[in-house]
């Protein structure tokens, strides 16, 4: 049977639709780092994303045609932007940890990679703040920290960042 009606789209979208708008994220600093708060954490987190994946292709050449076989799944990078206090709480969280894994003035740093990895999430929201659906990065650090421009022409602004994060793999879960 063919959908040709709002009224289908209506009832076919339950719950009024997954919103953009509705996420919250949480990630575990390392020990020796000055963590926000996670509610300043996830208030100031403008934006993040549900992650992607890939599972690559294996092409075989056989007889004139193509076989085509799984691959290995790759991960891409974890971007966020956040909205900067004047008490750069975040961002100094995260020159802290990049500090811990590579000091800017020693150039030394963490030699265990469980000494400066950490679990983070991200979360789905329904319309009413109820947890939808959450997503776990396993061995998750920065490795991108932004510039904020600063410039007299930026009036009525308020500062803002990017971070992006790299980690091993995510697991999916479904909590409604």
């Amino acid at each position: 049977m063919a959908i040709l009606g709002v009224n289908d789209l209506k009832a076919a979208l339950t719950g009024g639709g997954a919103r953009a708008n509705m996420f919250e994220i949480n990630i575990s600093f390392p020990g020796g780092v000055n963590k926000p708060e996670d509610r300043v954490l996830t208030t100031l987190c403008k934006s993040a994303q549900l992650p992607a994946s890939t599972v690559g292709g294996i092409e075989i050449p056989f007889r004139g045609r193509v076989a085509n076989f799984a691959g290995d799944r790759t991960f891409e990078p974890w971007t966020t932007t956040f909205i900067n206090d004047t008490d750069f709480s975040i961002r100094n969280a995260l020159e802290e940890w990049m500090n811990l894994i590579n000091s800017h003035e020693a150039n030394v740093g963490a030699v265990q990679p469980l000494a400066y990895q950490r679990q983070m999430f991200v979360k789905q929201l329904d319309r009413n703040g109820a947890e939808i659906k959450k997503y776990t990065f396993y061995n998750a650090y920065p490795t991108q920290l932004d510039a904020i421009d600063l410039s007299y022409d930026n009036t009525n602004a308020i500062e803002e960042f990017g971070c992006t994060f790299t980690y091993d793999y995510w697991v999916s879960s479904t909590t409604t």
